[in-house]
């Protein structure tokens, strides 16, 4: 009996892999509601070539005069044709001494390509390991998902990085923004952190933080 089971089962996987293998794509629907395995489909007779192509990357993102750089991305908000199939994309302008601060992106690895200049990038495992490289024109470099990472642009002129993810939402949790630029108590940050009343004050003031 069981072996039946087993057997109805195996057929059943077959099937249901079957009949979703032959979706070709999921454009997002951005009218929808975003789920847990992102969006619903766009309807396939109002998908047209523009839903494959994004031109957004062509220029850099928004500036950021405290991090000395500017981020622009191509997450599947941006770029529906992403959907569903595991991948996004990023452009990184870093001034001299600019940096990407300590981050990371709870939902994806990241794959970084210098396209220019010289940057000096780190991660940092789950047991406090430490690995820092500084890379070149044509060097790549990947940061495993949930890890800790950033990168510095130490070079003599303006870096520019591209950046895949392995996910077409990957998110994004700054390290510095989690802590100084919302309204968790200076106590506890204090605390918690080993920081006086003075700095955790400072940062909070630099960020745009209360409390």
């Amino acid at each position: 009996m069981f072996h039946n089971i087993l057997v109805l089962f195996s057929l059943f996987l077959l099937v249901s892999s079957a009949h979703a293998g032959v979706v070709d794509f999921c454009v997002a629907d951005l009218s929808a509601p975003q789920g847990p395995a992102g969006y619903s489909c766009k309807p396939p007779a109002e998908v047209t070539a523009d839903d494959f192509v994004y031109s957004g990357l062509s220029v850099p993102g928004n500036y950021s005069s405290l991090f000395n750089a500017a981020i622009n991305i191509a997450f599947v908000d941006q770029f529906p044709g992403l959907n569903g199939l595991g991948i996004s994309m990023a452009r990184a302008d870093i001034n001299p001494g600019g940096v990407v601060p300590m981050h990371h992106h709870p939902g994806a690895s990241e794959t970084i390509l210098i396209a220019k200049g010289t940057i000096t990038a780190g991660l940092i495992s789950s047991d406090n390991t430490v690995y820092l490289k500084t890379l070149n024109e044509g060097d790549i470099m990947v940061f495993p998902q949930g890890l800790l990472h950033f990168q510095v642009n130490t070079g003599k002129k303006q870096a520019l990085v591209w950046v895949s993810f392995s996910s077409s939402n990957p998110g994004l949790q700054i390290l510095s923004n989690a802590l100084f630029s919302n309204n968790l108590p200076s106590e506890y940050i204090e605390k918690t952190t080993f920081l006086d009343d003075d700095e955790v004050k400072r940062l909070k003031a630099l960020l745009g933080g209360s409390g």
